[in-house]
């Protein structure tokens, strides 16, 4: 009994993907039964990495024989398929389903910085695209082809997103590891507001300092303090300052 042509066997008869933990899970149990057959027991144990072996040897066998169907890995789940030069009969067999309307080109840019620069502000998107993003990704986020990714670590905090499960299964892809490369579109410098306090970074400019930048003027830089050349000098600068007094108050005017 080899592992592939089990796994084969539950691949053929399973009504839907399957992910390798699933298959993992399938072995464990079939050996788990009462009045299971010995030769279950073999399995019980199996390595991720031996079905992993196992998925993809059994998926060049089946590419290598050019038979009307494959097995191929979408969204990290098995499935078998069938070709695409087979799709008249399979329509003419089964009908056609309703899908939703193909994505837009604005759309299909936006979506590509997110899968790329993921996960990705609105804003880095708008200074990549150069335009107004929000309508896309609602329209993206309804799709379900992006997500809501936690916040940045950022002054402001704003919405991080990043790709979901159904654009894989909608372009096909095993993982983001399958996207075609694409360095230029990483390499797109993006500038990025100023991180916030953390244990181990510096603190952010204060908020005056920032304002004054921003309005294009240098703050004043702060008086140095002048080393103390003598005892009585350094005495001075380590007593506490004291508060100034307050201004007398000048004598209430009298009647005439």
């Amino acid at each position: 009994m080899e592992l592939k042509f089990i796994l084969e066997s539950l691949l053929f008869s399973a009504a839907k993907p399957m992910s390798v933990g699933e298959l993992r899970e399938l072995l464990t149990k079939a050996a788990a039964e009462e009045e299971a057959p010995p030769e279950t027991a073999e399995f019980r144990k199996t390595a991720v990495a031996d079905v992993e072996a196992a998925l993809a040897a059994l998926a060049t066998e089946h590419e290598a024989a050019a038979r009307s169907y494959r097995l191929v890995c979408v969204a990290g789940s098995w499935q078998f398929v069938t070709q695409p030069e087979y799709a008249p009969w399979l329509r003419a067999f089964v009908g056609v389903k309703n899908r939703p309307s193909r994505l837009s080109q604005p759309a299909l840019e936006t979506l590509a910085v997110v899968a790329y620069r993921q996960p990705a502000t609105r804003a880095e998107i708008e200074q990549i695209r150069g335009v107004a993003v929000d309508g896309v990704i609602a329209t993206l986020k309804e799709r379900g082809l992006i997500e809501e990714a936690g916040r940045a670590e950022v002054i402001g905090r704003p919405m991080q997103y990043a790709t979901t499960r159904a654009f894989l299964e909608y372009f096909g892809l095993a993982s983001l590891d399958d996207l075609p490369a694409a360095d230029e579109l990483r390499r797109i410098p993006v500038q990025r507001p100023e991180a916030l306090v953390t244990a181990e970074g510096a603190a952010p400019a204060p908020v005056e300092q920032m304002s004054l930048e921003m309005a294009g003027a240098t703050p004043a830089a702060p008086a140095e303090t002048p080393e103390a050349s003598s005892p009585e000098a350094a005495t001075a600068a380590d007593a506490p300052a004291q508060e100034p007094e307050p201004p007398s108050t000048p004598p209430a005017s009298q009647p005439a």
